[in-house]
């Protein structure tokens, strides 16, 4: 297989300039989420870009239906996931994700976000980490091999995909669930850098909590009931009682941070409420972040909040509350010992010269649609976690040329002719 790979190292230095005019025509196309902007552009380029590497390409586009259900304030703009293939033989098939939708580019720049810059090895524009650098550096890969005209036995899959950072329902949610892609392994290139590879994701579970009183001139407060010293009363006891229970919850796995290994709570990351200030107001409602290890599930977690709440509520009868869910997910983990995860371990190490760390994400990632199906998933892609949807975003193009290469041992490894 050496010989293999030489040809295919070669092709991918070869292939520089080009990866570095993907990224940057990737980049030059706004697909900003929300709401969704220019994703038919850039599914019109990608596809272009595939089928002229000989790549067998089909673009689904989301049923309006489905986008309304989980973006109703945006249905009107479509949704596209793209799908390309070559296969050779009737082997195993190993999948390439990456999303193409961006965060805003807020403020802060000292260049147009959309318009990249080239300078000292790196490519500047928003979207270079995270992550239209992984999907270069897959087309790459995918480029390299076919040209190498190198033997394999399966299928190598690619998709691009829309509203990762969002959720993701109608991505690969959406392809994995519709059952339009079933591979045996899957590789997300969110941007892990070259010396990360995550097995996994921790759940989370968000919850609005609502708590209605009664509104009052500001001066008769007593013909009122405060929703807001109510919601005080309540914060205070998750803080000083809930929380600390929660954070005690320990995951047995190695987190990029070593305060990551344990399960949160964040509250008043959203509140509402309040109308002028010579009014007892009548409604107030704060959100709460729940994150959960893989040793939990997220149902228990909420059950864990719910019954909290019901606590409280018991020990202040004039506390009137409501809670609603507005999203959640079980964390997910691939075994470290898989074929994936070892293969991916080694062939890292064949082009870093250095043995990459294998850790469970704190966020949340693509990857968990993979992976609660069974299937043997990981997230390693170039790019800078740490300048992720921040202003002046880059990323190394020497980065992007090894994680090229390292796919490609990937590749020919599980797919061996």
């Amino acid at each position: 297989m050496q010989f293999s790979l030489d040809r295919v190292d070669k092709r991918i230095e070869e292939l520089r300039d080009f990866t570095v005019k993907t990224l940057c025509d990737l980049i030059s196309y706004p697909t900003v989420n929300p709401p969704g902007d220019k994703y038919r552009e850039i599914t019109e380029y990608l596809t272009s870009v595939l089928k002229e590497l000989g790549l067998d390409v089909r673009v689904f586009e989301v049923p309006k239906h489905i986008v309304a259900k989980y973006y109703p304030d945006y249905a009107d703009y479509p949704r596209y996931n793209i799908i390309a293939r070559v296969s050779k033989g009737s082997g195993p098939v190993i999948h390439f994700n990456g999303h193409y939708d961006v965060v805003p580019a807020g403020s802060g720049w000292t260049m147009n976000p959309y318009k990249p810059v080239v300078r000292d090895g790196r490519v500047y524009g928003r979207g270079a980490s995270d992550m239209k650098g992984g999907i270069a550096t897959i087309i790459t890969m995918a480029k390299a091999i076919v040209e190498s005209d190198i033997e394999f036995n399966g299928t190598i899959e690619l998709s691009f995909t829309p509203d990762e950072e969002t959720g993701g329902q109608t991505g690969v949610g959406y392809i994995v669930e519709q059952g339009i892609v079933k591979p045996d392994y899957a590789i997300v290139a969110e941007p892990s850098s070259l010396n990360m590879i995550w097995i996994g994701n921790k759940g989370a579970v968000w919850l609005l909590v609502e708590v209605f009183g009664k509104q009052a001139h500001g001066s008769t407060p007593w013909r009122g009931i405060n929703a807001f010293e109510m919601m005080v009363k309540l914060a205070y006891r998750i803080i000083y009682e809930l929380k600390p229970k929660i954070e005690l919850k320990k995951s047995k796995y190695e987190y990029d941070e070593p305060e990551g290994a344990k399960a949160t709570i964040t509250i008043g990351g959203e509140v509402r409420g309040g109308a002028k200030v010579n009014i007892v107001p009548g409604y107030y409602a704060f959100t709460i972040d729940r994150r959960v290890i893989p040793e939990e599930t997220v149902d228990e977690a909420e059950r864990e909040i719910l019954n909290f709440i019901d606590k409280v509520r018991r020990d202040i009868p004039e506390l009137n509350v409501k809670t609603r869910v507005l999203a959640k997910f079980d964390a997910t983990v691939t075994d470290p010992t898989t074929p994936l995860v070892q293969t991916a371990i080694k062939s890292a190490e064949e082009v870093l010269k250095t043995k990459p760390r294998v850790t469970v994400c704190i966020g949340g990632l693509d990857t968990r649609y993979f992976q609660t199906r069974g299937i043997q998933a990981i997230t390693y892609g170039p790019g800078i976690p740490a300048v992720a949807h921040t202003s002046d975003e880059y990323i190394h193009i020497d980065d992007m040329v090894a994680m090229a290469k390292i796919y490609s041992r990937i590749v020919l490894s599980l797919l061996a002719k």
